[in-house]
């Protein structure tokens, strides 16, 4: 695209999250990024470092405006177990103004806490679970 409007530019307000099949309306903000993992090449005759993909490491971030136990639900009971549970993530952005939706689907996303408490008097409750995963499919695509 050679031009674009200032109203095009998409606002993360209009971002929704779900997680087995719960809209997470406390959603504050939410990361999922793909690390390729590189081994340096030098070949011969070139001053240049190059690199070689080898693979691949899956992450992100949900953070959570803190209203209720959703999470201690999803996650305690397992994770007592000696189970990491794997969840199904569903992020979705659709800014009225900008050219279209974003939805992409995380695939076997696994928790790495569970925060079973964290306040401080005086500021507003937020909590941040980051977690890893092994695939991601694009539903929407702007």
């Amino acid at each position: 695209m050679k031009n674009f409007t200032d109203e095009q530019v998409i606002n993360g307000t209009h971002g929704e999250l779900w997680m087995a099949g719960d809209q997470l309306a406390e959603v504050k903000g939410f990361e999922a990024k793909v690390e390729i993992e590189k081994e340096d090449i030098k070949k011969a005759r070139r001053m240049a470092t190059g690199s070689k993909m080898k693979g691949f490491k899956c992450t992100g971030t949900v953070t959570l405006h803190k209203i209720d136990s959703y999470m201690l639900e999803q996650i305690s009971d397992s994770i007592k177990s000696g189970i990491n549970p794997a969840f199904k993530l569903l992020s979705s952005l659709a800014d009225p103004a900008s050219l279209g939706a974003e939805r992409i689907v995380i695939k076997d996303a696994k928790f790495d806490n569970l925060i079973l408490a964290n306040w401080k008097v005086d500021e507003i409750g937020e909590q941040e679970y980051p977690f890893t995963f092994t695939d991601w499919e694009l539903k929407d695509l702007i």
